[in-house]
């Protein structure tokens, strides 16, 4: 076939000039080709108020109707869908080379998983279910209502996608992962077990199936905010790193930054997420810099990336109903901290954790634009309801000075 003129490469000429075009747009990966090809509507923003209002598309290929969630950062690292079931109905049966794990927004049902032996375990699920696929197992989403239901997936496609670029390798593969699962009959039976973290010490549940991430119990953490509670569910053996964690009411966390690809989720209660890049400062309102900060207003379900563009940017939460703050944070594979690729034995420090004065990531109250503090009190005002932020908190502490957590441990 032909080449056109611009395709032929021409060798700069003399010592100065430089190759290439200077700039260009990046290329569709396989999995943006993918997502073009299904023929549904595909998302991009820094976030969502609520998935329920999101358009949705007949998606053949799942036999429900569907719509793609890419939020910035996310690109690359996981993807993300809505997919209706129809009432009464079930979605097509699928297998496939990548990790994936389903929260329920609407409705209740079943899912039926198998190996090609055949052999099913089916569990049941509701609204606030989640529960993970094991890779490359044969499974089917059955709607148990007259009504649809609607369910939100995150998934590890790009990142095989994007590696192997061959759709038939990964949904056409016949190897069984029976490492993850080998058809134990209580592989979906809830385990509520609390374990400690191998890597970070933290609160961890190995689980595969959660019947309500909405109400169940999370432990103490104190790590984001005065009494903030935290769970890992490690489901069907994936590097798919996701958390529950819960503000108390009147209370929100502290400004922090990491890397790109987390993306909290509004699960309980409604409030607002603010989020801009590190290099501004930490202080972008009394600065002048306010132009430069995003902000994503949410509810169940809402969605918004913590870190987009080329991460490192600083995000802060705020609850601002009369009950609590619930959300729930997808990673996607391997972008866990302290579970990225690195020299074995490398230590780390939970930066995120850890108040920049003391070499972290996070901005103490007392070190945060004043706009943060009016804003957040006068919002909390309207909605009928008050801050429960210590004055303390907004104070430095002093060298030495140990503050009692038996104050923030609240209701």
């Amino acid at each position: 076939m032909p080449h056109d003129a611009q395709d032929h490469w021409h060798e700069p000429t003399g010592l100065t000039k430089k190759a290439g075009l200077g700039t260009f747009k990046k290329p569709p990966m396989p999995y943006d080709v993918f997502m073009e090809e299904q023929g549904i509507p595909i998302v991009r923003a820094v976030g969502v108020s609520k998935v329920q209002n999101l358009p949705l598309k007949p998606w053949s290929r799942m036999g429900g109707k569907g719509s793609f969630i890419q939020l910035w950062g996310t690109e690359g690292l996981w993807g993300a869908y809505v997919v209706e079931v129809p009432g009464s109905g079930a979605l097509n049966v699928e297998k496939h080379l990548y990790e994936e794990q389903f929260l329920v927004i609407e409705g209740r049902g079943t899912t039926e998983v198998w190996q090609e032996d055949g052999k099913k375990q089916i569990f049941e699920w509701q609204k606030g279910s989640l529960f993970a696929i094991p890779m490359n197992a044969y499974h089917r989403i059955v709607n148990a209502s007259s009504s649809p239901a609607l369910l939100l997936a995150g998934t590890s496609a790009p990142n095989a996608m994007n590696l192997y670029g061959n759709e038939d390798f990964i949904f056409n593969n016949p190897y069984s992962f029976r490492d993850r699962f080998s058809g134990e009959s209580d592989f979906f039976k809830p385990k509520d077990d609390i374990a400690s973290d191998p890597v970070r010490g933290l609160a961890m549940r190995r689980t595969n199936m959660i019947p309500d991430i909405m109400s169940c119990e999370l432990p103490l953490d104190n790590r984001r905010s005065p009494g903030y509670r935290r769970i890992e569910p490690h489901m069907a053996g994936q590097r798919f790193y996701m958390w529950i964690g819960q503000h108390e009411t009147g209370r929100y966390s502290k400004a922090h930054k990491h890397a790109s690809a987390a993306v909290l989720i509004c699960v309980n209660g409604k409030g607002y997420t603010y989020t801009w890049p590190s290099e501004i400062g930490a202080t972008p309102w009394k600065d002048g810099k306010a132009e430069q900060v995003f902000r994503v207003d949410y509810e169940p379900v809402g969605m918004v990336s913590a870190a987009p563009m080329s991460g490192d940017w600083y995000h802060q939460h705020f609850g601002i109903s009369k009950g609590p703050l619930r959300m729930t944070a997808w990673f996607g594979p391997n972008n866990a901290r302290g579970r990225r690729p690195g020299r074995p034995g490398e230590k780390e420090r939970d930066m995120g954790a850890i108040d920049v004065r003391d070499g972290g990531n996070a901005i103490p109250y007392d070190m945060e634009d004043p706009y943060i503090r009016k804003e957040y009190e006068e919002t909390l005002a309207r909605e009928g309801t008050s801050s429960r932020m210590e004055e303390f908190l907004y104070t430095e502490p002093k060298e030495g000075e140990e503050r009692p957590m038996s104050d923030f441990n609240g209701m």
